[in-house]
């Protein structure tokens, strides 16, 4: 194949890599609309434009829309795409499909944060983000305990060593939350709560502290994708391309940890959107990281937004944990995913 035929491919892929995100992006602004207009309080477009753009409305309305569903929507958006964002960084660098961003513990251990800091009021700071501010400290105990179980005295990493150290470190912090499940006594329902992840309680102060870390490791992770595609076919090729593998790894693990950490803090534990929405992506762009991982980023804010939106109306007035929705959607697709996986194997 000749330069020029190359050329004309990366031209062709780039087109129809723009019109996946055109796409993409046109599906987030109408589930967007979508999520701003549904709930108890059911607004026409046209209301909803006049309260974001002229300010029309009486106070009950602007609440509403200004102070509950638009910040509600950029957290459940930014959640979503850093949590489908780690998913699909993490099945790159495990080169396994099944891998999530709770495979090396963090989510439980967030939780295990958030539930000392509940009953026990064991915090670094004060106030409405105690709780989110223990989360996210034992995010990244429990990346530190798995980074030095699994670390060789040459500073080698294996992947296999990292999954298993991962699965240990969860089931130690799993059992922890039991622990302190047992000795809640008035702040178990605040505890169970926590684990089955919501949105119910958002804030512009929430979306601007989430922001800036999650924009950080999502950029560093983007930075990544060439160096990803080289790990996902195996170390040694990547090896003699010139990737410094452990590096990279290690540059990854971080971020991954870092927006999971702070999305977890913020909302508690939300499951499967870091399984399921890079497998669904992948089906539409393919493997290459340079367009699955944008498009997992997009992918993730539409699904928890409309998975949001459901939990807000499914059983209106009162609102149920966006985290069962999601359970619920991503727990029947990991069957099929496993079902597929037997299959192609010839099991």
């Amino acid at each position: 194949m000749s330069e020029l035929d190359i050329a004309e491919i990366q031209k062709t892929n780039k087109k129809r890599w723009l019109v996946y995100i055109a796409v993409l992006a046109i599906l987030l602004f109408f589930s967007s609309v979508v999520a701003l207009r549904a709930g108890y309080a059911n607004l026409s477009l046209t209301d909803v434009i006049k309260i974001l753009f002229l300010g029309d409305g009486n106070d009950t309305e602007r609440w509403i829309v200004i102070d509950y569903r638009l910040p509600r929507i950029v957290l459940a958006a930014i959640v979503g795409a850093a949590l489908a964002l780690a998913g699909a960084a993490m099945q790159g660098i495990f080169r396994n499909s099944m891998a999530s961003p709770s495979v090396l513990g963090i989510s439980n251990g967030a939780a295990f944060g958030a539930s000392l800091s509940m009953v026990f009021g064991i915090s670094i700071i004060s106030g409405q983000f105690s709780t989110s501010a223990m989360a996210f400290i034992f995010a990244f105990i429990s990346l530190l305990l798995v980074y030095s179980i699994s670390r060789t005295r040459n500073g080698y990493v294996p992947v296999e060593t990292l999954l298993l150290a991962g699965i240990a470190v969860g089931a130690l912090f799993s059992a922890l939350i039991s622990a302190m499940q047992y000795f809640a006594g008035d702040q178990l329902s605040g505890i169970v709560f926590w684990l089955m992840g919501s949105l119910n309680t958002p804030s512009w102060s929430k979306v601007s502290i989430a922001f800036l870390p999650i924009l950080i490791g999502s950029v560093l992770i983007l930075g990544l994708s060439r160096e990803l595609n080289a790990m996902t076919v195996g170390e040694e090729q990547a090896s003699n391309l010139g990737i410094n593998v452990n590096r990279s790894r290690l540059l990854l693990l971080l971020a991954a940890s870092l927006i999971t950490a702070m999305a977890v803090s913020m909302t508690g534990t939300i499951g499967f959107v870091g399984l399921i929405v890079p497998h669904i992506m992948r089906m539409f762009v393919g493997p290459d990281h340079r367009i699955l991982l944008p498009a997992s980023i997009l992918g993730g804010a539409i699904f928890l937004i409309l998975a949001d939106t459901v939990a807000r109306i499914i059983i209106s007035p009162a609102e149920m944990p966006v985290g069962i929705i999601t359970s619920a959607i991503g727990a029947p697709f990991f069957i099929y995913l496993l079902i597929s996986r037997k299959k192609s194997m010839g099991w």
